[in-house]
C-alpha cells in the first residue's frame, strides 16, 4: 500500500497553529507508518465546530494538510493529514452513452409491456419497423427515466451545493429487467465535509425522486383499469404507499382476493403484505398502465436505496444517525431480515450477500464530531418514514 508522502513542517508551527483553535491536551507525532503528521487531544475552543473546522482547514492548506475531526476516548482530536488530492473531471462521454444505451433499453421494454408482444419484428426488421415499435414505449420511458434521473440529479445538485465533487450520473442499462435498466448512481470523488452534508447528499435523492414517483403513479393509475387476476400472471408487491395510492385512486384495498378464508381481513393483509401469499387467484387487483408500471418502479427504487446498509442512501441517514459503530451493530439484523424475506422474493438474497461483502463500508466524513443541528434530525426522521412507506418486502409475487 502506498501511503501519501508526509509534508515535512515544524510540530512547534503545526502545534502553534492548531493552539489557535484547540485547548491542547496531549499530542502524538505521526509519521510514514501512521500515515499520518499529528494528532491533538483536547477541545475545540469554538462550540461551532462546523465553523470551527473551516477555518482550520482553511489555515492548513498553504501547508498541504487536512485536518480530520474525531472522536478519541471522549476527548475531541484532531489529526492532521497529507492534504487530500483534488479529483479529476470525469469524462462526460461516458455518461452520455450510459444515457442513450439506457433510453434505448428502457424504450424496448416499455414498448414490450405497452404492447404485449414477446416476437414485434414477426413482419420484418426494418428501420421503420423499429422505431414505430420503440416509439410505443415513450410513455412508459420518460416516466421511469423523469424518476430515475430526478433522483440521481438531486444528489448530484446538493453535492455541488456543498462543494463537494460528485459525477453526473451513471444510467445502467439492462433490457433483460422488467424495467430495461439496473437504476443509476453517482459517486462522491472525495469524503463530505461533516455529517450534515452527508446527510443532505444522501436525503435529496430519494426525496426528490418520490416528489416525481408519486405524481406519475397516480397519473398512472388514473389510466389503468381493475380486472380479475389472470392465471399465471406476475403481479407487483404492495408498499404502504403503493396500496394508499391505488386506494385513492379505486377507492378499494387492491388485489381483492376471492375469499379470506378464515383470517380476519386485518390479518390477512399483514400476511400477504410481508409473504405475497396466498396468491389472489380468482381475485381483482389493477392492470397497470405504463405509467403506472413505470411510477411503481420509482416507488420500488426508492425503497432498495434506503434499505440502510453500507454506501446506499439509507445506509448514509444510518451512519448520520449512529456513526460507524452503531451501523455495523445494526447491519447483522437488516441481513437476517433480507434472509429471511428470501425465503418469499429470491431476489433478497442476492442483496444479502451483496450487502454482506459490500455494506460494511460508509462514506466517512471529514469531520465527525459536529452533530446534526434540529433540521436534519428531522429530516433523518422524515427518511425513516419514508423507508418505512415506501418498503416492499415482496416486490414481485
Amino acid at each position: 500500500m502506498n501511503l501519501p508522502s508526509i509534508p515535512e513542517t515544524s510540530p512547534e508551527v503545526l502545534n502553534a497553529l492548531v493552539g489557535r483553535y484547540m485547548i491542547i491536551e496531549d499530542i502524538t507525532i505521526g509519521g510514514q507508518r501512521q500515515g499520518m503528521v499529528m494528532r491533538y487531544r483536547g477541545r475545540l475552543v469554538n462550540p461551532d465546530t462546523a465553523e470551527a473546522y473551516d477555518q482550520m482547514a482553511e489555515a492548513l492548506r498553504p501547508y498541504s494538510l487536512t485536518p480530520l475531526f474525531r472522536w478519541d476516548e471522549k476527548r475531541q482530536a484532531v489529526i492532521l493529514v497529507p492534504a487530500l488530492r483534488k479529483p479529476g473531471p470525469s469524462n462526460a462521454w461516458v455518461n452520455l452513452g450510459l444515457f442513450v444505451l439506457t433510453l434505448l433499453s428502457v424504450l424496448f421494454v416499455g414498448a414490450v409491456y405497452s404492447t404485449g408482444s414477446e416476437d414485434p419484428f414477426a413482419l420484418g426488421v426494418t428501420a421503420r419497423t423499429i422505431l414505430l415499435f420503440l416509439w410505443q414505449g415513450w410513455p412508459f420511458t420518460v416516466s421511469l427515466l423523469a424518476i430515475l434521473g430526478t433522483h440521481e440529479f438531486g444528489h448530484y445538485l446538493m453535492g455541488r451545493y456543498h462543494g463537494t465533487q460528485v459525477t453526473l450520473p451513471y444510467f445502467i442499462p439492462f433490457p433483460f429487467s422488467p424495467f430495461g435498466t439496473m437504476g443509476a448512481f453517482i459517486n462522491m470523488k472525495e469524503p463530505p465535509k461533516n455529517r450534515r452534508v452527508l446527510l443532505d447528499i444522501g436525503f435529496a435523492g430519494p426525496f426528490a425522486g418520490l416528489v416525481v414517483a408519486i405524481p406519475v403513479l397516480l397519473l398512472g393509475l388514473s389510466l389503468s383499469t381493475v380486472g380479475p387476476i389472470p392465471a399465471g400472471s406476475m403481479m407487483e408487491g404492495n408498499s404502504l404507499l403503493y396500496l394508499l395510492a391505488k386506494f385513492a385512486v379505486f377507492h378499494q384495498w387492491l388485489p381483492t382476493p376471492v375469499s379470506f378464508g378464515a383470517l380476519p381481513p386485518l390479518l390477512y393483509w399483514v400476511r400477504y403484505f410481508f409473504t405475497g401469499l396466498p396468491f389472489p387467484l380468482g381475485g381483482i387487483d389493477v392492470n397497470l398502465s405504463p405509467v403506472a408500471w413505470a411510477g411503481w418502479a420509482g416507488i420500488l427504487v426508492t425503497s432498495l436505496n434506503l434499505v440502510p446498509a453500507g454506501q446506499l442512501d439509507g445506509g448514509h441517514m444510518l451512519y448520520v444517525l449512529f456513526g460507524a459503530k452503531g451501523s455495523r451493530r445494526v447491519l447483522p439484523f437488516i441481513l437476517i431480515a433480507m434472509v429471511a424475506l428470501g425465503f418469499f422474493w429470491y431476489g433478497w438474497w442476492l442483496w444479502a450477500v451483496l450487502i454482506f461483502f459490500l455494506g460494511r463500508s460508509y462514506a466517512e466524513p471529514l469531520d465527525q464530531i459536529t452533530p446534526l443541528d434540529g433540521r436534519r434530525k428531522a429530516l433523518a426522521v422524515l427518511a425513516l418514514v419514508i423507508f418505512v412507506l415506501v418498503f416492499t418486502p415482496v416486490p414481485l409475487v
